[in-house]
């Protein structure tokens, strides 16, 4: 038997015993850290960009939204979410914001080639779809 056998054995348990803590435990061991990275690399990439501002705002569990300022005017929403084994990056129009979305479409990737400069890429295409 190895170890990652055991581990699984070990999760089915538990998922039969109460499913509804499993899932808590198994997202905040898994997904949680996952999140947190992206939240990480996203605020990273606008570091150094006085001019920029993230704001959280209508964050849910398994979705950190964030509001995105540009010399303190609201421009758009910035939602990081994760769908199995992909991290996603889709933009928002707002309220109380004159700026418009040329393409709603989220950006997406396995989450194991996410990096600094992916997460610059994501911003960079959801910026350029902003217009007045």
């Amino acid at each position: 038997m190895t170890q990652e056998s055991f581990e699984l054995e070990c999760d089915r348990l538990s998922h039969v015993v109460d499913a509804t803590q499993f899932e808590r435990l198994r997202w905040a061991r898994t997904e949680g850290p996952m999140l947190a990275r992206l939240v990480a690399l996203l605020h990273s990439a606008l570091d150094g960009r006085e001019d920029f501002e993230l704001t959280e705002e209508g964050t849910t569990g398994a979705v950190r939204r964030f509001i995105l300022k540009v010399h303190s005017n609201r421009v758009m929403a910035v939602m990081i979410r994760l769908e199995p084994g992909r991290a996603v990056v889709a933009a928002e129009e707002i309220e109380r914001s004159r700026y418009k979305l040329a393409d709603p479409r989220p950006i997406s990737d396995d989450f194991d080639v996410i990096d600094e400069q992916w997460m610059a890429s994501a911003l960079q295409q959801l910026f350029q779809r902003v217009h007045q």
